[in-house]
C-alpha cells in the first residue's frame, strides 16, 4: 500500500465510522474553549469538563477572568494537573486579550500563541475548533496514532514535524476534523499499551498492525 493510498484508507474510514467526530471539551463560546484547553494539557478532558463549570459561573467571560486574583481562582483548579502554573496562564492569558485584543479570542496561531498558557498545540485546536481552519494540532494522541498507522515516519519525533506531514497529505477541507478522527481513535483504540487491535478497522492499512501482531495471529 502506497502512503497516498493509505491516507485515503484512513479518511474514508473516518469519514464512514466518525462523520461527526469533535472536541470532548464542554464549551459554549471562544472563551470558554480556550481555557479548556489550557487545563488540559497534561490532563484529562473527563477532568476538565468537571472542574469548568465553576470557573464559568464565577468568570463568565474574558473580562471578569482578566480580574482574578490567585487566592480567588486556584482553589477552583486546584484538581487539575500543575494548578499553580495553570492559574497564573490564565489570568494571564485573559489580562493579554483584554489588554492586546479588545477583549476578543483572536483567530490566527500567531496571535494566539502571545498569550500565556498558548503554544502551538492549544492555538491549532482553538482555530480549528472555532473556525474549521485547516490547522493540525499533534499531541500524545496524535503522535502515537499517526506513527503506528504509517501516516508518518517513525524517525519523526516532533509534533512540528510531524503536523507539517500530516497537513502536507490530508486533503486541506479534512484536516481541521482529521485531529479528532486520530485522537479518538488513539483514546479508545489505539491506546498507548496494548492497543485494540481487534476490533480496529484501520488494520488494512496499519504497519504496526501488519508488522507486529498479524504474524502473531499466524501461529499455530
Amino acid at each position: 500500500m502506497t502512503r497516498k493510498q493509505r491516507y485515503q484508507f484512513v479518511i474514508d474510514f473516518f469519514e464512514k465510522h466518525n462523520p461527526d467526530a469533535e472536541t470532548e471539551l464542554i464549551y459554549v463560546d471562544p472563551y470558554q474553549l480556550l481555557v479548556a484547553v489550557i487545563l488540559s494539557a497534561q490532563c484529562t478532558d473527563k477532568r476538565v469538563n468537571m472542574t469548568t463549570p465553576a470557573i464559568f459561573e464565577k468568570y463568565p467571560d474574558v473580562q471578569s477572568l482578566s480580574t482574578a486574583s490567585f487566592k480567588d481562582l486556584f482553589p477552583l483548579i486546584k484538581s487539575i494537573s500543575y494548578p499553580n502554573n495553570k492559574t497564573k496562564h490564565l489570568i494571564g492569558m485573559a489580562k493579554a486579550v483584554v489588554e492586546q485584543f479588545d477583549g476578543q479570542i483572536p483567530m490566527t496561531i500567531e496571535e494566539l500563541m502571545q498569550l500565556p498558557g498558548v503554544g502551538r498545540k492549544t492555538a491549532n485546536v482553538i482555530t480549528s475548533v472555532v473556525d474549521r481552519q485547516p490547522n493540525m494540532a499533534v499531541d500524545t494522541h496524535v503522535m502515537r496514532v499517526s506513527k503506528r498507522i504509517g501516516l508518518v515516519s517513525q524517525s519523526m519525533s516532533t509534533p512540528l514535524a510531524i503536523e507539517r506531514e500530516l497537513v502536507r497529505n490530508i486533503p486541506t477541507h479534512y484536516i481541521h476534523q482529521a485531529h479528532h478522527w486520530l485522537i479518538l481513535h488513539g483514546r479508545y483504540i489505539c491506546v498507548a499499551r496494548s492497543p485494540r487491535c481487534e476490533v480496529c478497522g484501520l488494520k488494512p492499512a496499519c504497519r504496526y498492525y501488519q508488522k507486529m501482531v498479524a504474524p502473531q495471529e499466524r501461529l499455530p
